[in-house]
């Protein structure tokens, strides 16, 4: 790895020569050339005089400054720039050391490592990284690179210093243009998104990729071998859903599946349905006036009403049963009490000598 800056970090006293490398790469990302679409060959950008209308070459070209506001350029040389009085030209300066989350992501530019220069530069290197780490802070500082002075910041990160080359406060634009006037939320719809949130769970870095890139150079392939590309089949997305309950619901549901758990699992219980039960439960009325017992009493009655009258009728039965048998007995008794008296009254026979 090639370093693109030589300089020094000075932490106090504590002067740390380091040299700059970058930290990311944007060479794989996906760019293209322009061409001529009749044969295919690259288009050239000519640098123009728009004075003279001729070509300029590379070593005729300087730089000029253009105040704001006024037409007139002014030329600079680079003679004239390193003549100018810059304190940080080959030096970080570390101002303060603030914790990480006051420094606004919106002012994060690129991002540098920054190793030591020499071995006498190993031992101060380690220490301010140690330092950084477990005081858990980032230094603040200023720094010249390329020609222009920046805001920079350091942190600690897998074993190095990391450089952010931060963008002045007055760089960073307002947004009062693109926030939205006073939305109420209701309480099931913030309580969805939470969900929905906690629903995603983590990321792993190692599975993200460029979909678009691979795309892209499957597309050139296909073409270099010369077969027919073949477009990609369109992601299945339903229609739009205007209500955004119903929206966060689904979301949270595909959120779920997505992770491997079962369709109950899956399921999300409307919070609205929730809440009309908690609604349904304050309503209920002081003991000894509860709707719901009225049903039962009047369930209750209705079988007592029942039992009732299958008693009443079998009481009914048992009587009309019984009355004959009673008439009977009571003939069977008068007669014999007739026959006992006419039996008495008769007299009786002599005995013949």
């Amino acid at each position: 790895m090639r370093s693109i800056w030589n300089g020094s970090i000075s932490f106090g006293l504590v002067t740390i020569p380091v040299k700059t490398y970058s930290a990311t790469e944007r060479t794989s990302s996906v760019s293209f050339m322009r061409i001529h679409e009749k044969d295919g060959a690259p288009i050239q950008y000519r640098k123009m005089c728009e004075l003279d209308g001729k070509e300029v070459p590379n070593e005729e070209v300087g730089k000029g400054y253009q105040p704001p506001g006024d037409d007139i350029v002014v030329p600079v040389t680079d003679d004239e720039l390193s003549r100018l009085p810059v304190p940080t030209g080959k030096a970080l300066t570390i101002l303060s050391f603030v914790d990480p989350s006051e420094i606004d992501p919106l002012q994060m530019d690129k991002a540098y490592y920054l190793g030591p220069n020499g071995a006498s530069a190993a031992k101060p290197y380690a220490l301010l990284r140690e330092a950084l780490e477990h005081h858990q802070k980032v230094a603040l500082g200023k720094v010249a690179m390329r020609g222009r002075e920046s805001l920079a910041m350091l942190r600690a990160h897998d074993g190095a210093i990391v450089m952010h080359q931060l963008l002045w406060p007055d760089q960073v634009r307002p947004a009062p243009d693109v926030v939205p006037e006073d939305v109420k939320l209701r309480e099931n719809e913030m309580a969805l998104a939470e969900t929905l949130m906690d629903s995603l769970g983590e990321l792993d870095p190692a599975e993200l990729h460029d979909d678009y890139r691979e795309a892209v150079e499957e597309l050139a392939a296909a073409k270099l071998e010369g077969e027919e590309p073949v477009a990609p089949a369109p992601s299945a997305s339903d229609a739009q859903v205007i209500d955004l309950t119903a929206a966060l619901e689904k979301s949270v549901r595909a959120a779920r599946s997505g992770r491997g758990e079962s369709a109950e699992s899956a399921s999300v219980t409307p919070i609205r349905g929730r809440t009309a039960t908690k609604k349904a439960a304050e309503k209920k009325p002081a003991a000894g006036k509860s709707t719901g017992g009225a049903p039962a009493k009047k369930s209750a009655a209705k079988g007592g009403a029942k039992k009732s009258t299958a008693r009443t009728a079998q009481k009914s039965t048992e009587g009309t049963a019984e009355k004959p048998a009673r008439k009977t007995t009571a003939k069977s008794t008068a007669k014999k009490a007739t026959a006992k008296k006419t039996a008495a009254g008769k007299p009786r026979a002599k005995k013949s000598g």
